[in-house]
């Protein structure tokens, strides 16, 4: 039951951060979903009932599973296109930061170096979520994005190799380095080969199945929905990386879902659906969790009193890596200034940063040098989301504001609504089903008033249902409402205007408007 409750507490508070993002357009969800999660960490009746963060669980459960969509979302054919990018940013960089974090936390901080290490290992993995929410509403280069987002994709896993590394050198005394290059290959290796093979036989599976009796369009989604679960579990149970096979796992996916656009449309479109409200849900609950975990951590009297070593600590892991990305875009990635400079600092650390540093609860780890860790790391991680959302100001170009968007978007929809209703009021209709249909059209708009909706509401409640011809007739005025609205969107896509994607949005929707408009009337002739 504590479990449940803890669950919708954070699902609540990813909720409301969501709406307040919605209200406030100018400040990203993420922060939002921060200082909601602080709140309830500050509300003992709320903050009680959140259970103990455990690293496992939410990697499994909500890593893993973001890591599968971000993975889908990502064309297999660019991933071999910049396979050497990916090594050298998931690998060669990742390797290069920790040694050179490691080194200077050892000798500035005044740590032994396996401690040191540690905090180097776990400062390693970068987060894709995170970078969204620093460079909100900001246009960031393609070539630099795209480096960005895959190294996010594949250095999660390194980072938790070498974190199992600098742990057993922390508890033994010495490092194996046959047996840690052995584990990483193994690792590595097994999770690329154990994601790929179990994705294709997922793939595979749910191919078969939708084309034979047997296949069930919400089945086949729930199936779909928990296969970056079932994959990452079990390549965690086989001992290879579960962050590898997921991400692996979802560009098989990707590859499918271009090929099945229409072999069953309405599931597809609803799986899309279930991947936006999920992605949508955990972004927001990740940094929720992390506000709830700042709090805490900061409130503990034990942490906070002592040293405040931690803090010094924190800005050299930060500064270190900001030093080591720049140089490496320059030297390797061959980026210019600006594009390196926005290279160092999109490695923005989030989530995944605080997990590796909380599975030091469950190492042979002193309590003292857990604290100064999970310390450190929230420095890290505050300043990693803090100088890039400041910087990124000045140094990237602005992307259209919201405001300019949804006025021009208004300005669309009127006109499509416009023509959509002169053209139903062109047709020879009874009077009531024309008000129906051109209350529905109206509501398009959004535009449409609570007092409106009520009248509506009681028109619904008051008189019968339309008769069998009524409703054909209600269907044919709909479908000629919505084909004006395709022929005028059509001509505007054509045009060179500043808003063209939001053209292609706004068809869409008149798309599925239009199946919502047929698909009940196959219901009710089948009763």
């Amino acid at each position: 039951m504590e479990m449940m409750i803890s669950t919708f507490i954070i699902t609540l508070a990813a909720v409301i951060s969501i709406f307040l993002a919605q209200a406030f357009q100018k400040v990203s969800v993420s922060y939002f979903s921060m200082l909601i999660g602080g709140i309830v960490a500050l509300i003992p009746a709320l903050g009680n009932h959140i259970e103990n963060f455990s690293s496992e669980i939410f990697i499994g459960l909500i890593v893993a599973p973001l890591l599968f969509f971000e993975g889908q979302a990502t064309r297999l054919n660019l991933v071999g296109k910049e396979f050497k990018h990916i090594v050298q940013t998931a690998l060669f960089l990742v390797v290069l930061c920790m040694i050179a974090a490691g080194f200077s936390v050892w000798f500035i901080g005044d740590l032994s170096l396996p401690l040191a290490f540690i905090l180097a290992a776990i400062s390693t993995p970068t987060d894709a979520t995170a970078l969204d929410s620093v460079s909100n509403g900001l246009k960031t280069p393609n070539t630099t994005g795209t480096f960005l987002k895959l190294e996010s994709l594949f250095n999660d896993a390194t980072g938790i190799i070498l974190l199992n590394m600098t742990v057993l050198w922390y508890v033994n005394g010495y490092i194996d380095y046959g047996e840690t290059i052995l584990d990483f290959l193994i690792s590595a290796v097994g999770g690329v080969l154990f994601g790929f093979l179990a994705a294709f036989v997922m793939v595979l599976f749910r191919q078969v199945l939708l084309r034979t009796s047997f296949n069930s369009l919400n089945a086949q989604n729930i199936l779909y929905i928990i296969t970056p679960l079932i994959i990452y579990y079990l390549a965690e149970k086989i001992s290879v990386s579960g962050i590898i096979a997921v991400v692996c796992a979802g560009l098989v996916h990707n590859a499918e879902a271009q090929r099945t656009k229409l072999t069953n449309a309405p599931q597809v479109q609803q799986g899309f659906g279930l991947v936006s409200m999920i992605t949508e849900i955990f972004n927001s609950m990740v940094f929720v969790i992390l506000g709830f975990m700042f709090v805490k951590i900061l409130s503990d009297e034990k942490i906070t009193t002592n040293s405040l070593n931690w803090i010094f600590i924190g800005i050299i892991l930060y500064l270190v890596s900001l030093v080591i990305r720049y140089f490496y875009g320059c030297l390797r990635l061959k980026l210019k200034n600006r594009s390196a400079w926005i290279f160092s600092l999109g490695g923005v650390h989030g989530a995944v940063t605080l997990a590796l540093a909380y599975t030091l609860a469950e190492a042979h780890v002193k309590t003292g040098d857990f604290n100064l860790v999970l310390m450190s790391e929230s420095v890290l991680i505050i300043l990693s989301l803090i100088v890039p959302t400041i910087i990124f100001r000045f140094i990237l170009p602005k992307d259209v504001s919201n405001t300019e968007i949804s006025q021009e978007v208004t300005q669309l929809r009127q006109n499509m609504v416009h023509r959509a209703v002169e053209a139903v009021n062109q047709m020879y209709l009874p009077d009531n089903v024309k008000q129906s249909v051109i209350y529905d059209l109206r509501s398009q708009k959004q535009r449409t008033k609570t007092k409106d909706f009520m009248k509506a509401w009681l028109d619904v409640v008051r008189h019968p249902e339309f008769t069998g011809p009524e409703k054909e007739l209600e269907m044919r005025a709909f479908m000629n409402a919505f084909s004006k609205e395709r022929a005028y969107l059509d001509m505007i896509s054509q045009s060179e205007i500043k808003y063209q994607d939001y053209v292609y949005d706004l068809y869409n929707e008149v798309l599925l408007a239009e199946t919502l408009v047929i698909e009940p009337l196959k219901e009710s002739d089948d009763v």
